[in-house]
């Protein structure tokens, strides 16, 4: 074999589900930097048409899609060299394709979960940023994941942490893993004063910079509950071995306690770059132009418990894993509803965990976990949500 050969063989070809939102275009300066060890593929967006055109001719994908099909005509004569598909249906498509390698899984919502389940039953190297894809269906991905031997990264900072602690360690040496949450803007308001929250406060993160729904989900500590979540499925733990803390400075990602007491954490800069190359570098690490940090400087590193009465979304997320396979599908479609009307200023800051918690009193299902009945209880969970706002 030729060096020609070997390099194009290292090559990861690589489809960006979400290439206009935060993680896709982070991704995107990552292939930027490392351009020798990426072809990108396919490149797919909502509706911002005009990010996804210049992202287009700039990377030169061979599959572009926009779900939003109003978008389908200016972006085809915006582009070139690139066949133009549109519709939500064309992303489980493009994430099985024979020539993607990485499916680097960026999009929001339950919308992300058939396209990861597509991916792993294809047996592609999935680096999951999509919270959703495990909270909705943990036990179908973890089942098709052993059925067809694909890989899947997470991409999350506080997953990736937890999978850079246990890289060398047995899985069965876990006393405990401790995930950590800035606390968001609220952390120091008491209950009355989140009734005057307003959207532009609840969108600003002090630490990270997120689209608009991952944001109000860290206002909320929403993203805390669909974490534990996920770190369930991840990692093969009953919910009481995964305890949340608040750390305001957002330096230590996640940590693992062990049975002989020691812990290992994870370290850094706040920055989503960092887990999205160790996602796609694993088990190698790349360089990466980044800030780091000063260990000369003295650092303040705190943390303190979580107040479930401040952030009922958190226990309402870790009580859904043992209420029933389809719990944390309700609870994840009602936080999506609740999540989008209070964007519109429908409805108050503290009425997003009053939706979740009837929606789930509300929407249940006796039938074996399988993805027509999740989209069916998506759909119904959706409706009966969005009844709860007018």
């Amino acid at each position: 074999m030729t060096n020609q050969d070997q390099k194009l063989l290292s090559i990861q070809k690589l489809a960006i589900l979400g290439s206009t939102g935060s993680i896709g275009t982070q991704a995107l300066d990552i292939v930027r930097q490392h351009p020798d060890k990426f072809e990108i593929v396919a490149l797919t967006a909502h509706s911002n048409w005009e990010l996804l055109a210049e992202q287009v001719n700039e990377f030169q994908p061979r599959y572009t899609v926009i779900s939003d099909e109003e978008h389908v005509e200016v972006l085809s004569d915006t582009v070139s060299d690139t066949e133009v598909l549109s519709g939500s249906t064309e992303l489980a498509d493009i994430a099985s394709l024979d020539e993607v390698d990485t499916v680097l899984n960026a999009l929001v919502g339950f919308a992300g979960f058939e396209s990861t389940l597509s991916a792993i039953n294809a047996g592609k190297k999935v680096a999951l940023a999509n919270k959703e894809s495990l909270v909705v269906g943990g036990a179908l991905i973890k089942n098709a994941l052993q059925q067809s031997g694909a890989q899947l990264l997470p991409v999350d900072s506080e997953h990736s942490a937890m999978f850079q602690c246990l890289t060398g360690e047995n899985r069965k040496d876990i006393e405990k893993i401790i995930i950590t949450a800035s606390g968001g803007p609220f952390r120091e308001l008491n209950r009355s004063e989140m009734q005057e929250v307003t959207v532009e406060q609840a969108l600003d993160h002090p630490n990270w910079n997120m689209g608009a729904k991952i944001t109000i989900d860290s206002a909320t500590m929403m993203n805390k509950g669909l974490e534990i979540i996920e770190a369930h499925w991840l990692f093969d733990l009953p919910v009481k071995q995964i305890e949340p803390v608040i750390h305001p400075q957002s330096i230590i990602h996640s940590m693992i306690t062990f049975v002989d007491g020691s812990s290992k954490a994870q370290l850094g800069l706040p920055d989503m770059k960092v887990p999205i190359i160790y996602a796609l570098s694993y088990p190698e690490r790349w360089t990466l132009d980044t800030p780091r940090m000063d260990w000369k400087e003295a650092q303040n590193l705190t943390f303190e418990p979580v107040d479930y009465e401040k952030f009922p979304c958190v226990k309402l997320a870790m009580d859904s894993i043992t209420e029933g396979p389809y719990a944390p599908a309700v609870l994840n479609a009602a936080n999506e509803v609740a999540v989008d009307r209070f964007l519109k200023r429908e409805i108050g800051y503290i009425d997003i965990p009053k939706i979740v918690e009837k929606s789930l009193a509300n929407i249940q299902s006796k039938d074996s976990l399988n993805v027509e009945t999740l989209k069916e209880i998506d759909k119904e969970t959706r409706s009966y949500a969005e009844s709860l706002t007018k």
